[in-house]
């Protein structure tokens, strides 16, 4: 079945920066899909994050590592195979504690599936130790192929008599002499080849560090092939949520197209306004002009109408006096004419009287 997608959210990616070791160096623009990938035929669990076809995560998990909250938002863990720290930063304390959640999960999982495999491991090599090491504890001899002397000789002491009839016994003692020069030639011919044997056991055993070597070299070259066919893997099968990412994007587009609208209709109302306030701010300066005006109109005014109070009051003080004159005038032509009154009537009398 390959590698599949069994849990996705979505986050900031961050990476540690590897020069200063402290600060976080972002590798995406904006929020994007981080996912738990699970290979059924390596039995692995893998983060992985794309950024347009960009791999800026792929972390494999292994029961060492560690995933930490440092804030309510932010969790962070390291991956030694990549040298680096990822730190992750979400929407909610929620998807945060959720991706937490899953990390533990698949991390046990992982290590059941190390133990699981060391067990087979040694459940598979176990035989193949034992059998190799049962051929180099017992050397080929000709006793473990033939038997040791007491074994061989029950034959010729069973069918033996006694010595007191040697014509009887004879015949076994030549046979056996013959038996002796056989297992003696045979004696000879393994030695010759547990030699050959010993010698091509030296050789395979060299031949097995040099094949060693190579099936490191090889694992190396396949893990390197591996990971490489991996990120193609991961590419190919995240196809279904680049496209899930980019009508998502586009659905954010239009939101945005949306949103831009209304705020552009608000501009052009807040334009408007600002017509209309700098429309009232120049009557305002126009009124204000035309108050101060007034103002200077109102100060000649009021000084003229001082001037013709202290006019009003200096004609009022001159009537006055003029009236004070007319009166003590009046007075005056008022004893003048009694004077001439009792003068005519003075006269008159001396008149009558002459």
């Amino acid at each position: 079945m390959g590698e599949q997608p069994i849990f996705s959210t979505r986050a900031h990616v961050f990476q540690i920066d590897p020069n200063t070791k402290k600060n976080w160096v972002p590798t995406s623009k904006h929020a994007v899909t981080v996912s738990y990938f699970y290979d059924s035929t390596r039995n692995v669990y893998r983060i992985i994050s794309l950024d347009g076809s960009k791999a800026i995560i792929n972390s494999t998990i292994t029961p060492n590592m560690t995933f930490t909250k440092t804030s309510q938002k932010f969790g962070q863990w390291a991956d030694s195979r990549a040298n680096t720290v990822y730190g992750l930063g979400f929407s909610s304390e929620h998807h945060l504690s959720k991706f937490a959640e899953k990390f533990q999960e698949f991390k046990e999982a992982a290590r059941l599936a190390k133990e699981k495999s060391q067990e087979k491991m040694e459940l598979t090599s176990t035989p193949s130790q034992e059998s190799a090491g049962g051929d180099l504890q017992s050397p080929l001899t000709p006793e473990s192929i033939n038997g040791t002397d007491d074994e061989r000789t029950p034959d010729v002491t069973q069918n033996s008599e006694p010595r007191a009839e040697p014509t009887q016994n004879a015949l076994p003692f030549t046979h056996s002499a013959a038996i002796s020069k056989h297992w003696e030639a045979e004696l000879a011919t393994l030695k010759g080849n547990n030699a050959k044997l010993t010698a091509a056991l030296l050789e395979s055993t060299a031949n097995v560090k040099q094949w060693k070597q190579q099936l490191a070299a090889y694992q190396e070259e396949a893990e390197r092939l591996h990971k490489r066919v991996t990120e193609l893997e991961c590419v190919s099968s995240q196809a279904n949520a680049v496209h899930t990412h980019k009508t998502e994007l586009n659905q954010t587009i239009q939101e945005l197209e949306e949103t831009l609208k209304v705020k552009e209709e608000e501009i052009e109302r807040l334009k408007q306004e600002i017509d209309n306030a700098r429309e009232l701010q120049e009557q305002r300066d126009s009124l204000t002009q035309k108050l101060q005006e007034v103002e200077i109109r109102n100060k000649d005014l009021e000084g003229q109408l001082s001037d013709l109070e202290q006019r009003l009051e200096k004609s009022q003080n001159e009537q006055e006096a003029f009236r004070n004159n007319l009166k003590t005038l009046l007075e005056i032509l008022d004893g003048k004419i009694f004077e001439l009154t009792e003068l005519r009537d003075n006269l008159a009398k001396l008149l009558e009287c002459s």
